[in-house]
């Protein structure tokens, strides 16, 4: 293949040869994806609903839940059916669709994210600011930012990525399309030195707001120490950890997938690292910011009996 242009489809790689494990994996992946829809439109009804929870924290939560729909959407139902039927063509378009629906609801997540922790830390450390520096019209603003941020990021490197020359075959060693799969298929060493510069400069802003969610947690963990009640501490603790730690494993994993050098790449390493930052977190983030919230499940439950 000389060109990009004389590439049609590309091949997804298969998590299984076998077909009672693909049938298995198609199984499990079903199961996942139903979870993810449900806790997440659950959040996404119940928010929209219940005329209590229109504040900002569960504003940027619904935004939150429409974004995990979003990245779990792109991932999981073609690798569903590519277990099914077994085939892992993917067509030349819907691959590049695929990286610019990935790309743009994964940034806009981990941007959002880093807003909420910022709306938790003024909520716990600075109560009295918290009208003024977090009202209707700040939330609206700053959600649009992280839509709008992870909408240009996405165009900027689909954009970037298939105007590579390829000349390397068309077998991509990942379940979904990815740009770094993508550029061991260039044959144009500008181009391609371009899109990994940008895709550091990505993680190097990922790393900055990484650092700031956890001093926004480190000052939530310093206002919660101060709690003079053993039960409030707890719940604090038993909230803020759970969410750390997930955006621990979606940061390292995603960073370390992107940026790991070339002599430590597998076909297995780059299958467990992307199902860990782009499956994990939207399917487990509806279990972290609903089940120990009192008040969301409260809302839950009015609705449902309703």
């Amino acid at each position: 293949m000389s060109n990009s242009t004389s590439t049609t489809n590309f091949l997804l790689l298969a998590f299984a040869d076998r077909r009672e494990l693909q049938l298995l994996h198609f199984w499990l992946f079903l199961g996942i994806y139903l979870a993810a829809l449900l806790g997440n439109g659950l959040i996404i009804t119940t928010i929209a609903c219940d005329h209590h929870l229109h504040t900002p924290m569960y504003f940027f939560l619904l935004n939150l839940s429409l974004l995990d729909l979003g990245s779990i959407s792109t991932t999981l139902p073609k690798a569903m059916a590519s277990s099914l039927w077994d085939s892992t063509e993917i067509s030349y378009k819907a691959c590049a669709a695929q990286i610019f629906f990935f790309f743009f609801f994964i940034t806009a997540e981990f941007y959002l994210l880093t807003i909420m922790s910022y709306d938790r830390s003024v909520a716990i450390c600075k109560p009295l600011h918290y009208g003024t520096l977090l009202g209707s019209r700040a939330c609206v603003h700053m959600a649009a930012a992280a839509w709008g941020s992870g909408f240009l990021n996405a165009l900027l490197h689909t954009a970037n990525t298939f105007s590579l020359p390829l000349c390397q075959g068309n077998a991509l060693d990942q379940f979904f399309c990815e740009i770094p799969q993508i550029l061991k298929l260039s044959c144009s060493r500008s181009d391609y030195t371009r899109e990994i510069c940008l895709l550091v400069l990505n993680c190097l802003l990922g790393f900055v707001c990484f650092v700031f969610m956890v001093v926004s947690y480190v000052e939530i963990f310093r206002a919660v120490l101060r709690i003079p009640s053993e039960q409030g501490r707890h719940k604090a603790f038993s909230t803020c950890l759970p969410h750390l730690a997930v955006v621990s494993l979606f940061v390292s994993t995603g960073i370390f997938a992107y940026l790991k050098p070339p002599s430590i790449s597998s076909p297995s390493l780059d299958l467990v690292l992307s199902f860990l930052y782009s499956v994990v977190p939207p399917a487990v983030n509806p279990l972290i910011y609903s089940m120990r919230n009192q008040e969301l499940k409260n809302a839950l439950k009015k609705q449902i009996s309703r």
